[in-house]
């Protein structure tokens, strides 16, 4: 979890033994008419705060299943759900909901964003749903989007910023409400490879100022950026592999930068 000390973020959340995220048998089925489809089978799956982990897998794997469970946009059908201590496999709707403004920034590949509001209006949504004061909710938006570059640009709408800018302002009204961890969803899926380099450096300053995240993808090059990859399919954990060298965002796109520049001297 990030908390706000003057301008800087400082760690809350130390990795300890106990997992923000602790499956116990996890399982999800679907009923299609008279048959059923088992999305998840059995989950296992431990993450312990300050993680930056991907999860990965074919159409059809369960990760987009096991996300939403994990965002609890959806309830399982067997097993135990664990977060941040919390027991929420058997939560009703509302309690659901409650913990996904308490715990959860959701990031999409979409951005999400109101197209008619200003990047700070946006970021100030989650809190305006959750009853915070106005001048409380302009500070910590402009918190928010500092954190990911753009205090700048508060006042410009989306139309006016680029696909990796808007991401960038998805990240901070995911940030605002200091959750316990951030799930994104294919974060990267609609950017070129230079913004999606910036998008993964600014969930990587996060996850080391103490955020943990969990992001889903398809792309084999955005997990090497992750301490760890959990591998689905047909509904279960294959392969979870740690990476003790993740790829530097920074050094990457400063690499990216290099090589642009002469390919124009050219």
């Amino acid at each position: 979890m990030l908390k706000q000390e003057g301008s800087a973020i400082q760690r809350v959340d130390q990795r300890t033994e106990k997992p923000i995220i602790q499956l116990e048998k996890l399982s999800r089925v679907y009923q299609m008419g008279k048959n059923q489809v088992w999305a998840l089978r059995g989950v296992d799956l431990r993450i312990h705060s300050g993680e930056l982990i991907a999860i990965m897998g074919p159409s059809g794997s369960g990760k987009s299943t096991l996300m939403n469970l994990l965002g609890c946009l959806d309830r399982p059908s067997g097993g135990n759900y664990y977060l941040d201590t919390i027991a929420v496999s058997s939560m009703s709707k509302a309690q659901l909901a409650d913990v996904r403004n308490q715990k959860i920034g959701f990031v999409f590949q979409s951005f999400n964003l109101l197209t008619w509001m200003t990047a700070q209006a946006n970021v100030e949504l989650p809190l305006i749903y959750a009853g915070i004061s106005r001048e409380e909710r302009e500070k910590r938006a402009l918190w928010a989007l500092k954190l990911v570059g753009l205090e700048a640009r508060a006042n410009h709408r989306p139309m006016e910023m680029s696909g990796g800018q808007q991401q960038r302002v998805a990240i901070a009204r995911a940030l605002v409400t200091r959750p316990a961890m951030i799930l994104a969803d294919e974060p990267t899926g609609n950017l070129d490879t230079k913004t999606s380099v910036q998008i993964m450096m600014v969930l990587q300053k996060l996850n080391q100022s103490g955020m943990t995240v969990v992001l889903v993808t398809h792309e084999p090059d955005i997990a090497q950026y992750c301490h760890r990859t959990v591998v689905l399919r047909d509904g279960k954990v294959r392969e979870d592999r740690s990476n003790p060298h993740p790829l530097s965002a920074l050094t990457q796109l400063a690499e990216l930068s290099t090589a642009s520049g002469k390919e124009a001297i050219q």
